[in-house]
């Protein structure tokens, strides 16, 4: 079973894929930038920018009928490392606040994202047996 997942509660998608995608066991998201899906607006400083793109995240597998906790996977693209320490602290609490188990994490530095914006997150969720 393969179902795509959309939300108003995430940004639409701004080429050829979808918000994610629902295989049933697993969930897994685009990348998700900063941007606010209700404005289109994308805050300046990056800890702002952070916790809307996990916002983003979450509304994705919310939608999927999942919660935070059961986001397994992270990947996080950010346009610079020195950056990484405040990311780090809102993603913390982030998953502290959904009292959640911290996933595994990878995370890179890339040139430019979409938008312009500081850094994307995508994530991969799992549908306990």
């Amino acid at each position: 079973m393969r179902k795509s997942i959309e939300t108003q509660r995430a940004p639409g998608a701004i080429g050829p894929y979808v918000q994610g995608v629902d295989l049933g066991s697993m969930v897994l998201t685009s990348g998700q930038i900063p941007v606010c899906p209700q404005t289109g607006a994308v805050a300046e400083n990056v800890a702002d920018q952070a916790r809307q793109s996990l916002e983003n995240v979450k509304a994705i597998v919310v939608a999927a009928g999942l919660e935070v906790g059961s986001i397994v996977k992270t990947t996080v693209f950010i346009t610079d490392m020195n950056d990484f320490a405040t990311i780090n602290q809102v993603y913390q609490q982030f998953f502290d606040e959904h009292q959640a188990i911290y996933p595994a994490r990878s995370c890179v530095q890339v040139a430019r994202l979409p938008k312009d914006v500081k850094l994307e997150i995508e994530a991969i969720a799992v549908r306990s047996a």
